[in-house]
């Protein structure tokens, strides 16, 4: 039966894994045995799927990441070259865990930089964006702009990618707040900035 996904003859796929429809695993890879990836999803070149990761849909996987088990990726994540999950708060080589591996979460839409370290247990938000290099030794707000070692929040990105700027709003056409507990918010308008500064009404729409 032809497959509706591609894998590269280089690469391993253990027995017992599920691959959704369109997604392309590239050179030198190995999917370990339950791992489930969604469909859509592009594997760089010398990337690690461990044993019963789960991978969600639209997710891109850049060259030399090893995604070990106990770490999730939501939706259209973006995981940068060689950027580096843990799964262990405590490592030895003496004293194996066996199987008791701390959860990570990335959720929907967040990125990560080439080269930066997430340390187990803690939940990357959704549309974050991690700089390259930092480390991530804490949970991230939805939509934060982390940098550095370790990583501290510098910013907000809209869901775009883009920067935001002290007014919350993007040039895509999103437009966020603060609320209460100092997360951001956001909503998408039918227009976009640009057009609504071309528009006749527009002295009114921003007065």
């Amino acid at each position: 039966m032809e497959k509706d996904y591609f894998i590269h003859e280089s690469s391993y796929v253990d027995e017992g894994v599920k691959i959704g429809e369109g997604t392309r695993i590239w050179h030198f890879c190995h999917v370990q045995k339950g791992a489930v990836i969604g469909k859509n999803c592009s594997l760089g070149q010398n990337v690690n799927i461990g044993n019963n990761v789960r991978i969600g849909n639209g997710v891109r996987i850049q060259n030399n990441v090893s995604v070990y088990e106990g770490v999730e990726l939501e939706d259209n994540v973006f995981c940068g070259p060689s950027c580096v999950f843990t799964n262990v708060s405590t490592p030895r080589a003496h004293f194996p865990v066996h199987g008791a591996y701390t959860h990570t979460l990335v959720r929907e839409g967040a990125s990560l930089g080439a080269n930066c370290t997430v340390v187990c247990g803690h939940t990357i938000g959704k549309s974050a964006m991690i700089g390259a290099g930092a480390v991530v030794t804490s949970d991230v707000k939805d939509h934060a702009l982390m940098a550095g070692v370790p990583a501290r929040q510098i910013g907000w990105v809209c869901e775009c990618g883009k920067r935001l700027g002290p007014d919350l709003c993007c040039g895509c056409g999103r437009e966020y707040t603060i609320d209460g507990n100092g997360c951001l918010t956001g909503k998408f308008q039918r227009h976009s900035l640009a057009s609504q500064r071309q528009s006749p009404d527009s002295h009114s729409i921003v007065q």
